[in-house]
């Protein structure tokens, strides 16, 4: 089997640039400081990813918004969020939040 030369060519420039952009800073000779803002902007740049990947899990099932209220994993997230908000504890989170969700889900179906 052979490859197309475009796939080939396509393949390699992708190549180049993600090494390129993710070795930016470590090409340049001198020292690149960032401004402030961008340092304020990175310490939220985790709580946006993380809430990005778990938001659509929560809310929304094969594509589509939930149709009803009566979902585990609404329950489940609330609890969870609630926890956090109390003990500001990540295992007490997940703990409180799969206890809740077990046995709803599990236990009827949701």
């Amino acid at each position: 089997m052979q490859t197309d030369p475009w796939t080939v060519a396509i393949i390699l420039g992708l190549a180049v640039v993600t090494v390129i952009t993710r070795c930016f800073f470590f090409i340049s000779e001198r020292s690149l400081p960032l401004p402030a803002w961008v340092h304020r902007a990175l310490r939220y740049a985790p709580v946006a990813a993380l809430a990005a990947v778990v938001a659509p899990e929560v809310v929304m099932s094969g594509g589509h918004l939930i149709p009803s209220w009566q979902d585990a994993r609404l329950f489940a997230a609330a609890v969870g969020a609630a926890l956090y908000f109390w003990r500001r504890s990540t295992l007490i989170t997940m703990a409180g939040g799969m206890a809740v969700y077990l046995p709803l889900h599990l236990g009827l179906g949701w």
